[in-house]
C-alpha cells in the first residue's frame, strides 16, 4: 500500500483570496501595517498562530492568539461572499477520484487549516469521500513538524518509506523530509520555485496531469534520466522542471 498526502491551500484549491483579505483585516484591526499579498502567500501553510507570528517577526503571545480568533471571525464573516470563494484548481477533483479508486493507495490531507475548514473544503469541492485520513492545525504542531504526516502513517499503517506528500510550499517538502517521506512540489501554489527546489524533493510540477505522471512513477519506484521533455536536472528548472532526483 501507498500513502499520498495532500497539503490543501495552493495544492488542492485556491484559496489565496479570503486568506489574505482575512488577514488584512486582522492586522488593520490591531493597529499593524497589513500584509502585502506576497506576505500572505509566504506564510499559507503553516498554523495560524505561526503564520502571524512569522508576519510580525515574533514568538507566539498572547495577543498573536487574540489575532488568530480575529482572523476566524473575519474569514467566517467573509466566507459567503463570491469573491472569497474557495475552489478546487482545474483538474484536480478529477485527479483525486482517479487516484482513490487505486486499491493500492490511500489519500490523506494534511494542513494548517482548522478542522471545520477540513471539513468544508470536502463537502464543497467534490472531492467526495476520497480521503481516508487528515491531520490540521488542531491535530498537530504547524509545519514544517513531521506530526503530520508521522500520525497519518501511524494511522494507516502505512510506513513513511512508502508515503508521499504533495504541497505547494516549502513547508510541505521540509515536513515529508522530516518524516521520512518522499515530496512532490507543484507549482501552481503560493511559494515560488526556487523554495521548493532541494535535493530530497523528487519532482516540481506544472499540471495536475503532470502530477498524476509523477506520482504513477514514485508507485513505480521510477528514476527518470533527463531524455523526455518533462524531466530534468535541477540545473535545468529554467526550461523544464518535472524532476527526478
Amino acid at each position: 500500500m501507498r500513502l499520498v498526502l495532500f497539503d490543501a491551500d495552493g495544492t488542492l484549491v485556491d484559496s489565496q483570496a479570503i486568506i489574505h483579505e482575512s488577514m488584512r483585516l486582522t492586522f488593520a484591526r490591531f493597529g499593524y501595517a497589513e500584509p502585502a499579498l506576497l506576505q500572505t502567500r509566504s506564510i499559507i501553510g503553516l498554523t495560524l498562530d505561526r503564520a502571524i507570528a512569522t508576519i510580525l517577526g515574533r514568538e507566539i503571545d498572547p495577543e498573536i492568539v487574540e489575532m488568530v480568533q480575529e482572523y476566524k471571525d473575519i474569514y467566517i464573516q467573509l466566507a459567503p461572499r463570491e469573491d472569497m470563494q474557495t475552489r478546487a484548481f482545474d483538474g484536480i477533483p478529477e485527479l483525486i477520484h482517479r487516484l482513490a479508486a487505486d486499491p493500492r493507495v490511500v489519500l490523506g490531507i494534511v494542513t494548517g487549516k482548522s478542522r471545520r475548514g477540513v471539513e468544508r473544503l470536502l463537502a464543497t469541492n467534490g472531492f467526495g469521500n476520497c480521503f481516508v485520513v487528515s491531520r490540521c492545525a488542531d491535530d498537530c504542531p504547524s509545519k514544517p513538524h513531521p506530526a503530520m504526516v508521522l500520525e497519518c502513517c501511524d494511522q494507516t499503517g502505512i510506513a513513511p518509506i512508502n508515503t508521499l506528500v504533495v504541497g505547494d510550499t516549502s513547508f510541505d517538502m521540509e515536513m515529508a523530509a522530516s518524516a521520512g517521506a518522499a515530496a512532490i512540489g507543484v507549482s501552481w501554489g503560493y511559494h515560488p520555485l526556487e523554495k521548493l527546489i532541494a535535493p530530497y524533493v523528487r519532482a516540481v510540477v506544472d499540471t495536475p496531469e503532470d502530477l498524476e505522471d509523477g506520482i504513477v512513477a514514485w508507485k513505480q519506484g521510477f528514476r527518470a534520466a533527463g531524455s523526455s521533455n518533462r524531466v530534468a536536472a535541477l540545473a535545468d528548472v529554467a526550461r523544464a522542471h518535472f524532476l527526478y532526483a
